[in-house]
């Protein structure tokens, strides 16, 4: 605190608060005029020695509190009495206790302070840390309020978390454009608004070139209770993979929240309300096309369908009693007028779904051109529909945000929180940087203080699944076709209402995302009706030159 500084920054450094008078704890200065910090540091360390247990591994706690761009100039005793507000706060040295920890405050800039404590009580007692971070935030905006400062947002949790000092100066070093944990929490995000179940998310990852690493519970063998990600050219010095936990990306992005938003596959039934045959027949294609790839026979193939939710119907030969013959599928809640499941074929869907074209790839016999389920591509009316359905979703939710703002906020929280979804399964399909933007911009408005988990709503799920469902259509370069352009419309206004909620609920930087997420998306709009809509690939987002 008191050296010249990484590049010599450092300005007059001195004392303005500590455990005693600053101007007696302040270090003398040598006839060379450096400070002489061989008193001060003794008396900090002090407390150590009275500790049985010989103190902490880490004994030193570092702060540092910084005014705004914009804010006056704070004298001595101002920050003085800042600091004393957060040691007081974290309970480090509540007034009146002589025997707290021994601490200081260094002032060597016009805009902030650093706050250094030794983790020791003078009483030989032990120190606690826990959610030191939340009380220095509360400290720190009853000064904005007392001082008249730039209001700053609490500490509840809706932001992400923020990529250290390091982690920013290795990108730059290694010419990335952004650091490693941003990269994952936007595809952690990603993969969770496209998956509708655990199995589907982990894959995700896996085809996004993420690294996982499942954490398994010590009590129930082969139960996952966590899991964290990692980037293979983001290793340590030693060629470790650096790994981040979902709650180091962002409170809502834990397994156990994660869990808490997948309502099941993303069928007619988990929509929520009837989807038209395009749709049907399109999710039915791929589902078919999926489960086929991965099945060897008939009896894993009808299992893999039921297991992603699908309804079989299998049709017998008339000759030869218990010979299945072929096979029809149907979303659950897709009916016809009869209220009957509407049932497809295999040959229906594509003319390589037929259970004879199947049987003869599962034995690996040569099969005609085209026979063979190939890799699942939807078409472009297929991608149409799917946008079309994902804008309607986006509207009506936007309308039921609105009405709940004005009389029961809680009611909307929970479509607030998907709409998140459906902002990066978008980004994700139209690939554009601006739209990328504004989805991890938006992630903070959709978010619950706290990292609470809103209770789940029919509005909510039919966002999500509306998400999955794009997800699931896949991604197009620069897709600016009308129903794209009306999709990116209807997230402007399902921002907006999202803003007008968070206004109402006087979580200003909550509103503020929600505005600047609309702000970019009209960006994507301007650019798409232009032409001039770029692409984005993931993986080309990052370049290493290590």
């Amino acid at each position: 605190m008191y050296g010249p500084g990484q590049a010599n920054e450092h300005t007059d450094p001195h004392l303005v608060a500590g455990f005693g008078d600053p101007q007696e704890l302040e270090p003398d200065r040598r006839a060379d005029g450096s400070r002489d910090l061989r008193r001060l540091t003794g008396l900090l360390l002090q407390p150590l020695a009275l500790d049985p247990f010989g103190g902490p591994e880490k004994p030193v706690w570092h702060c540092s509190v910084r005014a705004a761009p914009g804010d006056r100039v704070l004298s001595d005793a101002e920050w003085g009495r800042v600091a004393a507000s957060v040691v007081e706060r974290t309970g480090f040295a509540p007034e009146g206790d002589d025997r707290a920890v021994r601490w200081v405050a260094v002032r060597h800039a016009a805009d902030h302070i650093h706050i250094v404590a030794t983790l020791a009580r003078q009483d030989g007692g032990r120190v606690k840390t826990w959610n030191d971070f939340f009380r220095v935030r509360e400290a720190c905006r009853a000064a904005e309020l007392r001082l008249g400062l730039t209001a700053t947002a609490p500490a509840d949790r809706t932001a992400a978390k923020r990529a250290s000092r390091a982690e920013t100066e290795q990108a730059a070093r290694r010419g990335w454009d952004e650091a490693p944990r941003v990269t994952l929490r936007r595809e952690v995000c990603a993969a969770a608004a496209g998956a509708g179940s655990e199995r589907e998310f982990f894959a995700r990852l896996e085809q996004a070139g993420v690294l996982v690493r499942k954490r398994l519970s010590t009590v129930h063998p082969g139960e996952v209770t966590g899991y964290a990600v990692g980037l293979v050219d983001h290793t340590t010095k030693d060629g470790a993979v650096v790994w981040y936990g979902g709650g180091k990306l962002a409170a809502d992005l834990t397994l156990p929240k994660l869990r808490a938003r997948w309502a099941g596959p993303a069928t007619a039934q988990s929509l929520g309300t009837p989807v038209h045959g395009v749709m049907a027949r399109a999710l039915l294609r791929a589902r078919v096309t999926v489960a086929a790839g991965q099945a060897r026979d008939d009896a894993g193939f009808f299992a893999q369908l039921r297991e992603a939710g699908v309804l079989v119907r299998l049709r017998y030969s008339e000759t030869t009693p218990g010979e299945v013959t072929g096979y029809a599928v149907a979303l659950p809640g897709h009916a016809g007028q009869d209220g009957e499941p509407r049932w497809y074929g295999g040959g229906r869907l594509a003319s390589g779904l037929t259970l004879p074209q199947l049987r003869r790839h599962w034995d690996r016999q040569p099969t005609a051109p085209g026979s063979r389920p190939g890799p699942f591509r939807f078409t472009a009316p297929e991608r149409d529909a799917f946008c079309r359905h994902a804008a309607r979703q986006a509207e009506a939710a936007a309308e039921q945000i609105r009405r709940s703002a004005g009389g029961d906020p809680a009611a909307a929280a929970d479509t607030a929180w998907a709409a998140a979804a459906t902002f990066h399964a978008t980004a994700r399909a139209i690939r554009d940087p601006a739209l990328r933007r504004a989805a991890d911009t938006f992630d903070r408005a959709a978010r619950a203080a706290y990292g609470k988990i809103p209770y789940r709503t029919t509005e909510g799920d039919r966002l999500r699944a509306a998400a999955r469902l794009l997800a699931l259509a896949g991604s197009s370069e620069g897709d600016t076709t009308p129903t794209a352009l009306h999709l990116a419309a209807s997230l402007v206004r399902l921002a907006g209402a999202v803003g007008e909620l968070r206004q109402a609920q006087q979580q200003a930087a909550q509103a503020a995302a929600a505005r600047k997420a609309a702000e970019g998306l009209h960006v994507v709009l301007s650019r798409s009706r232009a032409g001039a809509a770029g692409p984005d690939h993931p993986q080309a987002r990052r370049r290493s030159t290590a």
